[in-house]
């Protein structure tokens, strides 16, 4: 596995030179400079509903363990 250390240095280094100076690259650091503040407010809302999602899971987890409690007395 070390042997392969160097090599994956270089083209890493290689990948982020070709990002910072391709054209490319730069049209992509711009769009990602342009969309990273309204990301926040997009994950917040994201967050919120899985958590809804996750707390009805959790109800329905406690009703079938109640239920299965139940049928077990």
């Amino acid at each position: 596995m070390r042997k392969w250390y160097v090599p994956v240095t270089l083209l890493g280094i290689g990948g982020l030179g070709a990002l910072f100076l391709t054209e490319r690259g730069q049209r992509f650091l711009n769009w990602l400079g342009q969309e990273v503040p309204s990301t926040p407010q997009e994950l917040l809302g994201w967050n919120e509903s899985a958590q809804e999602q996750l707390e009805r899971i959790q109800a329905t987890l406690d009703r079938m363990a109640e239920s299965m409690q139940l049928a077990m007395r």
